[in-house]
C-alpha cells in the first residue's frame, strides 16, 4: 500500500512524534510504501521514509497550518495514496491518529466568548471539525475514552468511527534487573546525595504540563526541604519564561534544565518522583513511561492516562478542579514518607507486570491496513 503521513511540525522527543515514527516504521517493515508531508522536520529520517516539505506562507501558526493543509490537498488529489493518516487536525484524512486534546473543549475551558471570533480560534475549529463532524468519514485512533466524549459532545461525531487504541510505550522503559545500580550512578553523575530529593518533570511544552505550578510547590515547602531537591527538567520545552520565577523563588541551584534525553528511563529509575501537574494532557505517555519504571508520580485528572496511576494505586492523582495548596501538600507528604514512596514503586512495577503497554502501534496498524478506503 502507498500510505502518505500528514504532520505539521517533527521533532525527536514529542510524544505526537514519537507514536507518528512508530506506526510509520511498523508500516514500513510491513512492506508499505510510507510518504511524510510536513512543514519542518528536525532529526535523523530513519530508513525507507521519504520526507517531503511543504513550504507555507503566514506570520502566526495557525496561518502556516492553513497553508500547509491548502497545498497539502492539492498534492493528495494528484497523488492517489491508498491511504491518508494524520496526527494534526485537517482536511482530507482517512485516518486520524487523536493525540492532542479537543481544541473546542479547551477553548471554552480556558477562554471567553470573544476568543472564540479571533482568527486563531476561527482557524483551528475549522480543522477540528474537518475531521470530527457528524457527516465527515475520518476514521479517529483515539486514545482515551474522555477525549472520545469531548469531540462527541461538540461535533456529534458518531460513536462507531472511535477506535480506542491500547496504551503504547517502547519496551527498553521497563526498569532493568539493575535498576538500583543505575540509580547510584546517575546520582553520583549529578552529586545528588543519598539523602536528597531528584524530582524529576519530563514534558515537550512547560506551560501546558504545568511547570510553574512545580515552581509554585517547591516555593512552599519548608526551606530545609527546598535545600536538599534536585529538579531536573527533562524536554524540548521553552525556559525563558520561567526563568524570572526561578530566581524570585530563590531556586536557581534547585532547577536543572537538562534539555531532551535518549536516556530518559535511568533518570526514571533514579528519580524519586514524577512531577505532572499538567493544564491538559490527552493522554501522558510520560506517566506509562514513570510507571513502568517504578516512580511513583504526583499528576492531575487532567491527564488521559491518570487513571493508571489510581489502578495501580502508585501516587497521587490531585482532584479537578486544580488547587496548588492539594499540589503543595501532598508533595510536602510524599517527601517526608519513604516507605510510601517504596510501596508506590513496588505497586507501580507490579501494575506494570499484568498489563500490555507495548501494543499501540501493531493495533494502530492494523487498523490502517483494515480501513475500507484502503
Amino acid at each position: 500500500m502507498r500510505l502518505a503521513f500528514c504532520l505539521f511540525h517533527y521533532f525527536p522527543f514529542g510524544g505526537l512524534q514519537r507514536d507518528f515514527l512508530a506506526l510509520a516504521k511498523m508500516c514500513f517493515e510491513r512492506g508499505h510504501e510510507i510518504s511524510v508531508y510536513v512543514m519542518a522536520w528536525e532529526g535523523d529520517i530513519p530508513e525507507g521514509i521519504h520526507i517531503h516539505k511543504i513550504p507555507v506562507e503566514g506570520i502566526t501558526n495557525h496561518r502556516r497550518c492553513l497553508s500547509y493543509v491548502k497545498k497539502l490537498k492539492k498534492i493528495l488529489e494528484k497523488e492517489k495514496y491508498d491511504c491518508v493518516i494524520g496526527f494534526n487536525k485537517m482536511p482530507c484524512l482517512d485516518i486520524y491518529f487523536a493525540s492532542d486534546v479537543c481544541f473546542q473543549a479547551k477553548a471554552r475551558r480556558d477562554h471567553g466568548f470573544f476568543y472564540r471570533l479571533t482568527p486563531r480560534y476561527l482557524a483551528y475549529e475549522k480543522l477540528e471539525k474537518s475531521v470530527f463532524h457528524k457527516d465527515a468519514t475520518t476514521q479517529v485512533l483515539i486514545l482515551t475514552e474522555n477525549e472520545r466524549l469531548n469531540f462527541i459532545r461538540y461535533y456529534k461525531t458518531p460513536y462507531e468511527r472511535f477506535h480506542l487504541l491500547p496504551p503504547g510505550i517502547e519496551e527498553h522503559y521497563i526498569a532493568t534487573p539493575d535498576a538500583k545500580l543505575i540509580s547510584h550512578e546517575l546520582r553520583d553523575e549529578f552529586s545528588i546525595a543519598t539523602n536528597d530529593y531528584l524530582l524529576l518533570m519530563v514534558a515537550s511544552d512547560f506551560k501546558t504540563k504545568g511547570l510553574d505550578r512545580c515552581l509554585h510547590a517547591l516555593h512552599a515547602l519548608p526551606r530545609e526541604k527546598v535545600d536538599r531537591i534536585h529538579f531536573f527538567v527533562i524536554g524540548e520545552g521553552d525556559k525563558k519564561d520561567f526563568l524570572p520565577l526561578i530566581r524570585k523563588f530563590k531556586l536557581s541551584s534547585r532547577v536543572v534544565f537538562l534539555g531532551p534525553r535518549l536516556d530518559l528511563p535511568r533518570f526514571y529509575m533514579a528519580a524519586d518522583i514524577l512531577l505532572h501537574p499538567a493544564y491538559t494532557d490527552s493522554a501522558g505517555k510520560v506517566l506509562l513511561e514513570a510507571l513502568a519504571c517504578g516512580l511513583p508520580i504526583i499528576a492531575t485528572a487532567a491527564c488521559g492516562y491518570a487513571y493508571h496511576i489510581q489502578l495501580a494505586n502508585a501516587g497521587i492523582v490531585l482532584s479537578s478542579p486544580f488547587l496548588e495548596a492539594e499540589f503543595n501538600r501532598h508533595l510536602l507528604f510524599i517527601l517526608n514518607h519513604p516507605e510510601e514512596r517504596q510501596r508506590w514503586k513496588k505497586n507501580a512495577l507490579s501494575y506494570v507486570a499484568g498489563i500490555d503497554l507495548f501494543n499501540l502501534a501493531n493495533v494502530a496498524v492494523e487498523k490502517i491496513e483494515q480501513t475500507k478506503i484502503c
